[in-house]
C-alpha cells in the first residue's frame, strides 16, 4: 500500500491559529499524546468540535493512577497541557486526527514532577544557566528489527517466544526465493536480499511528511531485517520528541503493511542486537565547541564531557540500557560497547569521535552504549548532565583506546553486565543529575523501585526455558 502522508504544523504557531490551522485541513478530532516513566506513549482522542482553545492553558484531566510509574490511586488527577509547537496531522489514524504531545501538570498548576518530557526541560534550562553551552544537540541512531511474525506466552507452567521473518537464516532449509543474508551479513545489501527498503522507504516518506527529517536508511548488519533510519540532529527536548514520533510511524506504517516493528534491544540469539547511538555536541552562540586542536580534532571542553560520561556511565545506563533485554546486547564480540573508553573510529568503545569530516561543526562525540528501548527524555538528560559534569570538574578521560579492545592484555574498566548492577551504580551515584533539580532523589527512588520490581524481580523469578535444556535431567 502507498504511504498515507501527514502534515506538520508551523513550531511557532500560538493555540488559535493551530485550531484553524487544523480546520482548514479537515481535522476531525485531536489526539493527545504524554509519555510514562518507561518511554511509552499514552493517548487519548478529543472530537475536534468539543476541543477548546483553554485546553492550552487549563489543560485535560486524565487518571494518573492508572499509568505506569505515575501516582497512586488516592492523588491520582493530574493535566495536560498540550504543547502547540509539536502539533502534526497524524498519518495513522484513519479519521483526520491532530496530534499534540503534552506536559503533564500536577492539579497546583506545576509540572508534575515524573513527567519524563519536564526532565528535558528542566535539563535544557540548566544548561543554559551553567554559562557552558545554549543548546546539545543530539543525533540518535535507533535501530529496529522488522518481523513477518511474533508469538510469546508467559504462564505459570510455561513460557516461549518465537519470531519469523522472510530474511531470517534460519529459513534457508525451506523451499523459497532465497535471497537471505547470512547471520551478522546484513548490512548494506541491495534488494532482493534487502526485501524491506519499500518499507523502509515508506517509512521514510511518512516521517518526513510529519517533520521527523531523515538523513539515511538502511538494512542494518543483523540479518533478520535490522533495519536502520537515521534522524538529521536537533535539540535534546526536541529531538526526544521525534524519536517519540519516529517510534510511533515505524511501529504502525510496518503494522498496516503486514509486518511488526521492534525497537527491543536483542530479540534474536546470536546476531546483532539493536542500540540507538547517540551523537551530541555543545554549542553556544551558534559556534561549535568541541572542535579543537586535542585528540581527534576535539577540544579540551569536548574531553571533560566525555570524561563525564566515562566516569558516570554505569549510572547513566540506567536510563540509556533500561531493560534485562539491553544487557543480552551489551555482551563482548557483537561490536557492543562495554568498554568504559573512548577513541576514534573504534567501534567497540564507549565512546567513539566520528572521523568522516573534520568541518568544526560536524565535530561531536558518539556515546553507544544506549539502545532505542530507553526513553529518550530521560536518557538524553542524564547522558548531557554526566557530560556537564565532566566539564565542571574538569574530568579527562585518560589515554584513547586505538587498539582492539578484545585482544589479551588490555584490562580496561566494563560497563555494568546486568540491569540489576546500572540500578546499583544509579543509586549510589546521582548528585550529578540533581544539579539544578533536573531529575529528583524522589523522581530517581521512584524509577529505580520501579524498574527493580517490574523488571528485574519480574524476570529473575522466572523460570528461563533454557534453564529446561540445562538442568531438566540434573
Amino acid at each position: 500500500m502507498a504511504a498515507k502522508l501527514g502534515m506538520k504544523a508551523p513550531a511557532d504557531i500560538t493555540p488559535d491559529a493551530l485550531l484553524k490551522w487544523a480546520a482548514d485541513h479537515g481535522v476531525k478530532e485531536v489526539d493527545v499524546k504524554f509519555i510514562d516513566i518507561r518511554g511509552v506513549i499514552q493517548h487519548f482522542s478529543v472530537p475536534f468540535v468539543n476541543f477548546e482553545a483553554d485546553a492550552f492553558t487549563e489543560g485535560l484531566g486524565f487518571d494518573g493512577s492508572s499509568i505506569q510509574g505515575f501516582q497512586t490511586i488516592n492523588v491520582s488527577d493530574l493535566n495536560l497541557l498540550p504543547d502547540p509547537s509539536t502539533a502534526f496531522i497524524d498519518p495513522i489514524p484513519a479519521n483526520p486526527t491532530l496530534s499534540l504531545f503534552c506536559d503533564v501538570m500536577d492539579v497546583n498548576g506545576e509540572p508534575y514532577a515524573r513527567d519524563p518530557r519536564a526532565v528535558a526541560k528542566r535539563a535544557e534550562a540548566y544548561l543554559m544557566e551553567t554559562g557552558i553551552a545554549d543548546v546539545c544537540y543530539f543525533g540518535p541512531e535507533a535501530e529496529f528489527f522488522i518481523f513477518n511474525g511474533v508469538a510469546y506466552e508467559a504462564t505459570n507452567n510455561g513460557t516461549f517466544y518465537k519470531v519469523d521473518s522472510a530474511s531470517g537464516f534460519w529459513s534457508t532449509g525451506e523451499m523459497s526465493l532465497g535471497y537471505r543474508p547470512r547471520i551478522k551479513e546484513g548490512y548494506f545489501p541491495v534488494p532482493p536480499t534487502d526485501k524491506l527498503q519499500d518499507l523502509r522507504s515508506m517509512m521514510v516518506e511518512t516521517l518526513m511528511s510529519v517533520g521527523v527529517d531523515v538523513e539515511v536508511h538502511h538494512h542494518e548488519v543483523g540479518g533478520a531485517g535490522q533495519a536502520e533510519i537515521d534522524m538529521r540532529f536537533s535539540s535534546l527536548r526536541d529531538m526526544a520528541d521525534k524519536l517519540m514520533v519516529y517510534k510511533y510511524i515505524i511501529r504502525n506504517v510496518a503494522y498496516q503493511n503486514g509486518y511488526t516493528a521492534t525497537f527491543m534491544p536483542k530479540p534474536i540469539f546470536g546476531d546483532n542486537g539493536s542500540g540507538m547511538h547517540c551523537h551530541q555536541s555543545l554549542w553556544k552562540d551558534g559556534k561549535p565547541l568541541f572542535f579543537g586542536d586535542g585528540y581527534a580534532n576535539l577540544s579540551e571542553t569536548a574531553l571533560y564531557y566525555i570524561g563525564g560520561i566515562l566516569q558516570h556511565a554505569p549510572a547513566v545506563l540506567a536510563f540509556a540500557a533500561p531493560t534485562t533485554n539491553s544487557y543480552r546486547r551489551l555482551v563482548p564480540g557483537y561490536e557492543a560497547p562495554v568498554n568504559l573508553v573512548y577513541s576514534a573510529r573504534n567501534r567497540s568503545a564507549a565512546i567513539r569521535i566520528p572521523m568522516y569530516s573534520q568541518s568544526p561543526k560536524a565535530k561531536r562525540i558518539e556515546a553507544r552504549f544506549p539502545d532505542p528501548s530507553c526513553n529518550p527524555y530521560l536518557a538524553f538528560s542524564a547522558l548531557m548532565m554526566a557530560g556537564l559534569d565532566g566539564i565542571q570538574n574538569k574530568i579527562h578521560p585518560g589515554e584513547p583506546a586505538d587498539y582492539d579492545l578484545y585482544e589479551e592484555g588490555h584490562n580496561t574498566p566494563t560497563i555494568p553486565g546486568t540491569l540489576a548492577g546500572a540500578l546499583d551504580a544509579l543509586e549510589a551515584d546521582h548528585d550529578f543529575l540533581t544539579k539544578g533539580g533536573v531529575f529528583t532523589p524522589e523522581f530517581i527512588q521512584n524509577y529505580i523501585a520501579y524498574k527493580r520490581s517490574h523488571d528485574v524481580d519480574a524476570v529473575a523469578l522466572r523460570p528461563h526455558p533454557y534453564e529446561f535444556l540445562l538442568y531438566y535431567d540434573c
